[in-house]
């Protein structure tokens, strides 16, 4: 056999036959292109998707008793990070903090480690890696290239074939490195959502090498009926570049003195390396510890030239005409600076509109674009001059090239971009005012009179609630605290604050009457800082005992998962953040989530949840959804942990659902939780506001997490807890115990209505139809992938509010495929199940049709125009003129 030939992929032959121009690529026959060329095959990616054979990738299987010892040893990550079904960027660096090569590590299940290499440098990382080996005594590196074919499926509408072409298994979670295995073509694949490219909606797939060109073709062919193509080396070196990712020989490895670059030269470095305790001594930690300390005062403003870190590479743009390529020099107020690593023109499609209504458009444009290794320190939007050629060319240096945190597109950031000013009307600021004013009753006529509102986070206040809110304590000011010296009554640091008192006792009041439970703390303006307040008290609860010394902060939380329609504000992006601890070994936010089930992720899996349970147990148990179809199961809950004896608190966040409490809903203190935050303007009738309950008996220990709710909501949270609201909240929680009996199992009943009325006009509804779809005031609709922004859009443009929702299975808010349907805003202007039925002919008709229904839903809600389930003006007419004349 001849050593020198080049290596074939499995695909070789379809390539081949298909006109791709062939080059040698790290030993391989690669396609360079295809027919359409390099920039079609860009496009293509960007706007439908694109499929890429990269079989020519090293892949390695290590295993043993010791493999994650050893690739915590030769790996730059935290591999024993890793869960199963999850993915990491590493680097495998060297003993000075340089970089032999940059892979990724999958894990497949418990023990199934693969790491996958460049092309080039396969054999050396082979020979590095089986060299390492020795120090441990049970572990292996299997080269499994040729028994694996690889196969790259990136962009927009990839993960919708998939969905159709899968036989068996499910997709991984729509999160980047997450993983799992289907089946295409009778085939078992392991799959991760990964890739080079930048876009979004990314996967890579790996295939027994026999199988290989079967399901290529299937991809090829379901895949070019929605505009997908095959791209050769060309396109994805293009759209990598654009995506701002690091090519091995460019910008890692050697520099232009055939110098060793350092890691941390790349910023991508940073989240592929662990400074981690429990990977010990491994290799290049000490260089690149050092590196790292140079990247942090970089960070900080302190950086001084440096020879642990002299350089950095960064994203430029020519603002002439002019390709740069790998080798030009780079020239700063003409001074040599440093050197470009990757250069190249690419394509892009232009977006048109403006936020969530930017949309791709039909006209493309060309950029030039590039990686330059500059001096350390530089900043953005630093003018420079690259020698193309011998000639200058003009440039600066950006942030970025392109993002990809709005899916399904990835989105190209040219050169120069400035951000929309807003247009001023009128000239005088009395001119603005009466603008202002005009515009205020217009939106207000619009929304309170023509629209059919159905957001499920929104309420209409009653008449009287809105007149008490605007009344004389919207103004003032009433700090208070509780003291033991005074046999724990509230110490005012206002005067003229009586009857803010007396208001807020009673508020407290009527509030545990409604919730079922003896503590209340009303203060709180929304229900995000309500759970604030919360996290921050059981800080201090779990320190109460060594005030001294550094606050330890929550060990361990379980919440229900975002993408799964938990809220934001128990999120370690939310209200959670900084009251949570880092987990030591994954290095994350020491927060798991609720298990949800296969066939409906709407509803927790109580058996997996069960298991969990057992191998982790957290300090606090946070219930309830923003996207929510069933009851929260609060007693099975209760029933798994009340054995333990230093069992987690249980809050419910009700936010949702707390005008839904009692017996036709949920009890959320009979059936066993310990707090009850909520949002008190959602489907209950108050002001926008939070609340907080608590089950604590007083002398109990856990009676000093009460203790702490209130020192934290004040002084903690907040000073002014906005008056003119609170007394409006006083009111709304008289109505809703003079009216709940009739209002709540109404506004469920709507929803089963309008759900069932909805399906059967063929609208997709998410859910149960066993039950109905759903047990609360919300309806979850289906309205194709990414389709949920431009259905909400058009639905507002024909008098229908709604919001559009990210489903379980899309990968960001701007991909959202669901919208989100509330009744308990409409139910209390009158509407009941027959009405409900009636609408959801308007509405498919709108969905479905792209009928133009705004006068006719105009007609319709001139129908329920009456609040209901509100104390009548008539009752209190007398005090409702008094309150305007105070105008």
């Amino acid at each position: 056999m001849n050593e020198n030939r080049l290596k074939q992929t499995p695909l070789y032959s379809w390539h081949t036959s298909h006109g791709a121009k062939m080059v040698d690529f790290g030993g391989w026959d690669m396609p360079v292109q295809y027919k359409e060329g390099i920039i079609a095959e860009h496009l293509a990616t960007r706007r439908f998707g694109g499929l890429f054979d990269v079989s020519h990738m090293g892949r390695f299987i290590i295993s043993g008793r010791e493999t994650v010892p050893y690739l915590q040893h030769v790996l730059s990550n935290n591999a024993e990070a890793l869960l199963p079904m999850q993915a990491q960027y590493t680097l495998i660096p060297d003993e000075d903090g340089a970089v032999i090569d940059d892979a990724y590590l999958y894990r497949f299940g418990e023990d199934t480690h693969l790491l996958v290499v460049n092309a080039a440098n396969t054999q050396k990382d082979l020979e590095h890696l089986s060299k390492q080996t020795g120090q441990f005594r049970d572990v292996s590196v299997k080269d499994v290239t040729e028994e694996i074919a690889m196969i790259a499926f990136q962009g927009p509408v990839c993960g919708e074939i998939l969905k159709e072409v899968t036989e068996g298994g499910n997709l991984p979670e729509p999160q980047r490195n997450s993983l799992s295995e289907i089946t295409i073509a009778g085939a078992q694949i392991r799959i991760g959502r990964t890739g080079y490219t930048g876009e979004p909606v990314a996967f890579e797939l790996f295939v027994p090498a026999a199988k290989g060109p079967d399901v290529w073709d299937i991809l090829y062919r379901k895949g070019s009926e929605k505009g997908i193509v095959p791209v050769g080396l060309g396109g994805r070196d293009t759209l990598r570049l654009e995506a701002g990712l690091p090519l091995y020989g460019h910008e890692f490895g050697t520099d232009a003195e055939g110098e060793k670059i350092p890691a941390f030269t790349v910023p991508l470095t940073r989240v592929a390396v662990s400074f981690s305790p429990r990977k010990k001594d491994c290799i290049g930690r000490k260089p690149l510890r050092k590196q790292f300390e140079e990247v942090k005062k970089l960070m900080q403003g302190t950086y001084e030239p440096s020879d642990v870190l002299p350089a950095r590479i960064v994203p430029v743009a020519l603002t002439e005409k002019g390709i740069a390529r790998a080798g030009d020099e780079v020239y700063i107020d003409g001074a040599e600076a440093g050197y470009i690593t990757s250069g190249t023109a690419v394509p892009y499609w232009v977006f048109e509109g403006e936020g969530s209504d930017m949309v791709l458009s039909e006209r493309s444009a060309k950029r030039s674009i590039a990686f330059a290794c500059l001096q350390a320190g530089i900043l953005p939007e630093q003018e420079l001059e690259v020698r193309i050629r011998g000639k200058g060319t003009a440039g600066i240096t950006v942030e970025y090239h392109g993002r990809s945190e709005a899916p399904p597109y990835f989105h190209p950031i040219p050169a120069g971009w400035e951000e929309p000013v807003s247009s001023e009307q009128g000239e005088s600021e009395e001119e603005k005012a009466l603008v202002l004013l005009e515009r205020a009753i217009e939106n207000h006529e619009w929304r309170q009179k023509e629209c059919i509102n159905l957001i499920p986070s929104e309420m209409t206040p009653s008449p009287l609630v809105r007149l008490l809110s605007v009344s004389d304590p919207a103004g003032r000011y009433a700090e208070h605290k509780k003291l033991k010296a005074v046999f724990d009554r509230d110490v005012y640091y206002y005067q003229g604050t009586d009857f803010i008192s007396w208001v807020e006792e009673n508020l407290a009041a009527e509030m545990a009457c409604y919730l079922g439970c003896p503590c209340v703390e009303a203060r709180t303006i929304s229900g995000q800082m309500a759970n604030m307040t919360v996290f921050s008290a059981l800080v201090d609860f779990r320190n109460r005992t060594d005030r001294r010394r550094e606050a330890e902060r929550i060990r361990l939380a379980m919440t229900n998962d975002l993408t799964k329609g938990g809220h934001l504000s128990a999120q370690p992006m939310g209200a959670l953040r900084h009251y949570i601890a880092r987990d030591p070994v994954t290095e994350r936010y020491a927060v798991v989530n609720f298990p949800v089930c296969r066939d409906n992720p709407y509803r927790m899996d109580l058996k997996a949840t069960a298991d969990l349970l057992d191998r982790d147990m957290p300090e606090i148990l946070v219930l309830g959804k923003s996207m929510v179809l069933h009851k929260e199961p609060v007693s099975e809950i209760r029933e798994m942990v009340s054995s333990i004896r230093n069992r987690p608190f249980i809050m419910y966040d009700m936010a949702h659902v707390l005008g839904l409490a009692g017996p036709h809903f949920q009890e959320p203190f009979r059936e066993g939780a310990d707090i009850v935050t909520g949002s008190t303007h959602k489907t209950f009738f108050g002001t926008q506001r939070g609340v907080i309950g608590m089950n604590v008996e007083e002398n109990t220990p856990e009676y000093d997490l009460w203790d702490a709710v209130r020192r934290r909501a004040f002084p903690g949270q907040l000073s002014n807890h906005h008056l003119g609201t609170l007394l409006g909240l006083y009111l709304a929680v008289l109505e809703m115990n003079a009216f709940k009996e009739e209002y709540q199992p109404q506004v469920i009943a709507n929803a089963r209505a309008f759900a069932v009325g909805l399906a059967g006009e063929g609208i997709r509804v998410e859910g149960d139809p066993d039950i109905g779809y759903t047990e609360t005031h919300q309806v979850i609709v289906n309205a194709g992938y990414a389709h949920g922004p431009e259905t909400a859009r058009f639905l507002e443009q024909n008098n229908i509010i709604v919001n559009y929702q990210a489903l379980p299975s899309d990968e960001g808010f701007t991909a959202s495929s669901g919208l989100r349907l509330g009744t308990a805003e409409m139910t209390r202007f009158g509407m009941r199940e027959d009405d409900f039925r009636e609408f959801a002919v308007l509405f498919a008709d709108a969905v479905k049709n792209k009928a133009e229904v705004k006068d006719t839903v105009a007609e319709f809600r001139s129908r329920f125009s009456t609040m209901q389930y509100c104390f009548s003006p008539d009752t209190a007419g007398t005090y409702i003129e008094k309150l305007r004349d105070t105008f």
